[in-house]
């Protein structure tokens, strides 16, 4: 986050903060209306009723609007952070999707703990604030009628603040728990659910269903643990929070009959006690609305924390408009959970076909990634000959497949591309037997659904080569496609790499041939 926006944050919590301390003056104003009133029916205030009843009536309506204006501050300030950790995300997600780990897990924490922020910022950080200063101003409300009650009221408060104390640890590690539940079923659901095809293929409909009811019952585990923490907190809010009102109406009541049974420095009027009195409740009243917004607080701070371990994207690296080519010089890299790979040395050149070799988990894919500046280096160098990395085009193994028509998705990376162009360069991914039953115009799910896994690679593949990028990442491009298939799209790469440079990891010893270089990996 900018320090702009910071600053903004941090602003906006502290005006919902101060609406929310405003409220307490609002009580006070209605607390001398009742005191007022019951003075003036007891006939022992000289102020006539219509004071009182104006005073109820000022406020009520402080309150009122106290209690708006913070809500609204507290959700403007809270949408502002929404967004700024919405792009900052989304932007890591789609520019460096995860390796080993579930998708939809990190789907669930790109907008799940996003929207947990919510209830934290919106709620929880004002009444914070608010909690800790409201009981004071309350107290110096009463301390002006009647010090020994301010004193009675304060004097609870740090057995108070050490039980919260030790609900609070707890209520931490019940939430993150929780969270962690939540985020493995969304992303369990949704990986099965893209699996149903090969779920029912196998049979294993039973095995699924039993991981999914055990994370389903771990997440309803952990939320009870979660609220049982939540009614303990709110338990010793209620408890201290009696027994100060309780208190202050004893000593009041005795005060005014004269039978205490120690002297104290004051002689209360029944103007005065009944002040006091009803402004005890308000003591905890922040603390209690703390409280209902406590669970607020116990999904954003694990939210928060599952935002800042998200496996960020490399810092981005320096552009450049064209590919004069790039040499590596004993490169080591580890993408996130996979394998590291290198040392390894080789240079590409502008124009040309390189090939990535070597058996299954050997690298190539993270290699690719490093080229992209997905993966950071752990030692050795990338050396870029026009000082950057050019703009490139890359297909993967698992092709991002949009809603929308055949033509949008192949033209994602060139969308001012013409149709002409379009079905020229999806002829030569060998999609034409695609483009004979369903057309360019033809609808696709976002799940691609009627698309076999060689039309997917196809559509990445003429998705790189019409983006016009002057290097191309190619991740297994002739894999799951037949023999004749397989042959168009290795005559097309073959006949790009004239006029750019194609970086290309496979298995397919046909395609090496036709490589001008080849980089093996073991």
């Amino acid at each position: 986050m900018k320090v702009s926006e910071q600053r903004t944050h941090l602003h906006g919590s502290h005006a919902a903060a101060f609406a929310w301390m405003g409220d307490v003056l609002g009580a006070g104003l209605v607390a001398a209306g009742l005191a007022l009133g019951v003075g003036h029916v007891s006939g022992v205030a000289v102020p006539p009723l219509w004071m009182a009843m104006l005073l109820l009536l000022a406020g009520g309506l402080a309150r009122a609007g106290a209690q708006w204006l913070a809500a609204d501050l507290g959700m403007a300030d809270a949408m502002r952070l929404k967004a700024a950790e919405r792009a900052r995300h989304w932007r890591a997600l789609l520019e460096a999707p995860p390796a080993g780990r579930l998708a939809g897990a990190e789907m669930a924490r790109a907008i799940d703990s996003v929207e947990m922020l919510e209830g934290f910022e919106a709620r929880f950080r004002p009444m914070r604030t608010a909690a800790v200063v409201a009981p004071l101003l309350v107290a110096l409300l009463v301390a002006f009628q009647s010090p020994v009650s301010a004193a009675i009221l304060v004097f609870t408060l740090p057995p108070f603040a050490m039980g919260m104390a030790l609900a609070g640890t707890a209520a931490r590690t019940a939430a993150d728990r929780q969270l962690g539940a939540i985020r493995h079923l969304n992303g369990l659901f949704l990986d099965r659910l893209r699996a149903l095809p090969e779920i029912r293929h196998f049979q294993a409909e039973e095995r699924v269903l039993r991981q999914m009811a055990d994370a389903s019952t771990e997440v309803a585990d952990r939320t009870l643990a979660t609220l049982r923490v939540a009614f303990l907190s709110g338990g010793i809010i209620e408890f201290f929070a009696a027994i100060a009102v309780a208190l202050v109406a004893i000593y009041a009541g005795f005060n005014l009959l004269g039978i205490l049974p120690f002297p104290v420095p004051e002689r209360l009027g029944l103007v005065a006690a009944f002040f006091a009195l009803a402004m005890a409740p308000e003591f905890y009243l922040p603390m209690r609305r703390l409280a209902a917004a406590y669970h607020d607080k116990q999904m954003g701070e694990a939210a928060r924390e599952a935002l800042a371990t998200r496996a960020e994207s490399p810092p981005p690296l320096p552009r450049a408009e064209q590919f004069a080519g790039v040499s590596a010089r004993d490169l080591v890299a580890r993408h996130p959970d996979g394998p590291v790979i290198g040392p390894v040395t080789f240079a590409i050149a502008a124009t040309g076909l390189t090939v990535l070799v070597g058996p299954t988990g050997s690298g190539k894919s993270t290699l690719l990634a490093a080229l992209a500046g997905r993966v950071p280096l752990e030692s050795g160098a990338l050396e870029w000959a026009a000082g950057g990395v050019p703009p490139l085009g890359w297909a993967g193994q698992r092709p991002l497949i949009l809603s929308g028509s055949l033509a949008s998705n192949l033209a994602l990376a060139a969308p001012d591309a013409a149709e002409a162009a379009i079905l020229a360069t999806a002829r030569a991914a060998a999609l034409d037997e695609l483009l004979a039953t369903r057309g360019l115009q033809a609808r696709i799910d976002w799940a691609g659904s009627g698309l076999s896994g060689g039309e997917r690679r196809r559509i990445g593949v003429a998705r790189a080569l019409l983006s016009g990028r002057p290097l191309l990442l190619l991740d297994e491009p002739t894999a799951d496609l037949d023999a004749e298939s397989a042959a168009h799209v290795r005559e097309a790469l073959r006949a790009m790499a004239g006029s750019r440079a194609l970086v290309v990891a496979t298995h397919d010893e046909a395609l090496a041939v036709l490589a001008d270089q080849r980089v093996r990996l073991s």
